[in-house]
């Protein structure tokens, strides 16, 4: 295809499925939690670690894998990275209680998180820098599309099957792309001498590091941050693991993870441009539904189709910027992809609780559009210039940056949403109070429709006033969130002429095999 050889970019087309499903299983069981707390009577703090123990597990393993790709080869690592996500699949189809399910889910979590860097490690290792508007649009769509129609495919599934579809949905694909990757990859060798050298401290440090900063992050905002000591403990571990792990990077021979890669300056901006974008991704893929969820009352499945409306809007879009990769500079495109996430952002800060599917129309079509103008040019920034032995280990860090934004995100947008709601409830609050004309002419208009009830007609009508205000404050949070994130995305444009363009590719680009 477009000069590529066939059995190459077929193999290709085979790992980026692999990577579809490992990024999808985040937000189909995102969707469907409570469908899996009910089936497993699981309390509302367990069915969290569901997620939780999913996110910490991924998180580790992603850094890890281009270790593990330089180990045991790109085919190998991917061909065990899908047989043992599709295990895990369907071990968590058949979990009968919640500790099984958390178990399963780490495990699916840590073998699946192999397959997500090693895409993008080898869109730009085996494939000649001139191929890159081709292979770039194809990672960028997958890597954005899978979170945004995540919620849509769960709401399907958990509607017309069970929550046990989730997981089974996995199985047959899960097979066929670990056999396909298996009897097609052949882009590099392994080197089998680099195990006998691994860094099992550096494993243990960086575990302790990224997984309790991911608990802290995942959890913080619904335990009050540092009111709750489990919280307060992982902290200090995530700190001293921290430390230890850089000490170890930079004085063992050969460390776990490499980040020599932050040195090049077109890599350090990408990845913090990718973890603006997780933000964006992540956030916004979140505040949507939980908007529909909470003041709109929809289900899982409304949901989901209203939110397709930006995964249709990424895929049209990802043609026009394989496109304008070819003709723009990446600074350019990636003015224009964070400039649209401001406009679409903006546009929702005069939300109100009447808002619906065509209100959130354009803002979630600015997203989609956004999302892949941005997505290919940071990839081709931090990527795609340096020299070829050096992107499996940058791919992992890359791809780590962007989901820790994502966690990042969350816990700032959660904790910003609370905080703002209880200053909103005072401020309402005060506008409701006795001897207010407006409020008790309200409040004396629901008694009037209440009278049926007769005696209690009084409490009902306030029971239904201070719902109404809890509503309104909500929303106003909602709008507060959204002008956050418009002035983030905002201040991305304005420093972006300070990011120097570009260099030709280091070392060819043409890699592999």
């Amino acid at each position: 295809m477009l000069g590529i050889p066939a059995r190459k970019f077929i193999a290709f087309i085979f790992m980026v499925f692999g990577m579809f499903m490992a990024i999808l299983d985040i937000q189909i069981v995102s969707a469907s939690l409570s469908e899996i707390q009910a089936g497993l009577a699981a309390s509302s703090d367990e069915i969290s670690w569901v997620q939780t123990s999913y996110l910490i597990a991924e998180v580790i393993m992603i850094p890890l894998s281009g270790f593990l790709s330089r180990a045991l080869s790109t085919r190998w690592l991917f061909a065990a990275s899908a047989a043992g996500f599709t295990i895990m699949s369907f071990l968590c189809a058949t979990a009968s209680s919640i500790n099984e399910m958390i178990v399963y889910r780490a495990l699916q979590g840590f073998i699946g998180g192999g397959m997500i860097p090693t895409v993008f490690a080898t869109a730009f290792s085996a494939f000649p820098r001139n191929k890159q508007a081709v292979v770039s649009p194809i990672i960028g769509l997958v890597a954005t599309l899978a979170p945004t129609i995540g919620p849509t495919i769960g709401g399907y599934l958990t509607d017309l099957f069970s929550w046990h579809w989730l997981f089974l949905v996995n199985i047959v694909p899960g097979v066929i792309v670990a056999i396909a990757t298996f009897l097609l990859v052949d882009f590099d060798e392994p080197d089998l001498k680099l195990l006998d050298r691994f860094d099992w401290w550096g494993l243990l440090f960086m575990a302790g590091f990224l997984g309790s900063l991911e608990y802290v992050l995942e959890e913080g905002p619904t335990n009050d941050w540092f009111d709750d000591e489990l919280i307060v403990l992982f902290t200090l571990v995530a700190a001293a693991s921290c430390v230890a792990f850089f000490l170890r990077v930079f004085l063992a021979k050969m460390p776990v993870v490499d980040i020599r890669a932050f040195r090049d300056r077109n890599f350090a901006t990408g990845s913090a441009f990718s973890f603006v974008m997780g933000i964006g991704l992540y956030g916004l893929t979140y505040l949507y539904p939980v908007y529909l969820g909470r003041i709109r009352g929809y289900s899982a499945l409304m949901i989901g189709e209203t939110m397709f409306v930006s995964g249709l809007a990424m895929f049209f879009a990802a043609p026009l910027a394989g496109r304008l990769m070819t003709r723009l500079d990446p600074r350019a495109m990636m003015g224009l992809g964070f400039a649209g996430f401001a406009l679409g952002t903006w546009q929702v800060t005069s939300i109100t609780s009447d808002w619906d599917f065509w209100e959130l129309f354009v803002p979630q079509v600015l997203r989609g559009v956004s999302m892949m103008i941005c997505m290919v040019p940071i990839s081709n920034v931090a990527l795609g210039t340096l020299p070829p032995h050096e992107i499996k280990n940058a791919s992992g860090l890359f791809n780590l940056t962007r989901n820790l934004g994502g966690a990042v995100g969350l816990a700032l947008i959660n904790t910003l949403l609370n905080n703002r709601l209880d200053l909103h409830l005072v401020r309402l609050h005060e506008q409701v109070a006795w001897g207010r004309t407006a409020a008790e002419e309200t409040l004396a208009k629901i008694t009037q429709g209440m009278a049926p009830l007769g005696s209690n007609a009084e409490i009902a009508a306030i029971k239904k006033l201070a719902g109404i205000v809890r509503q309104q404050a909500t929303v106003m949070a909602f709008a507060d969130v959204f002008y956050a994130l418009t002035f983030l995305f905002l201040a991305l444009v304005v420093i972006l002429p300070l990011v120097k363009k570009p260099r030709a590719a280091a070392g060819g680009g043409g890699g592999g095999h």
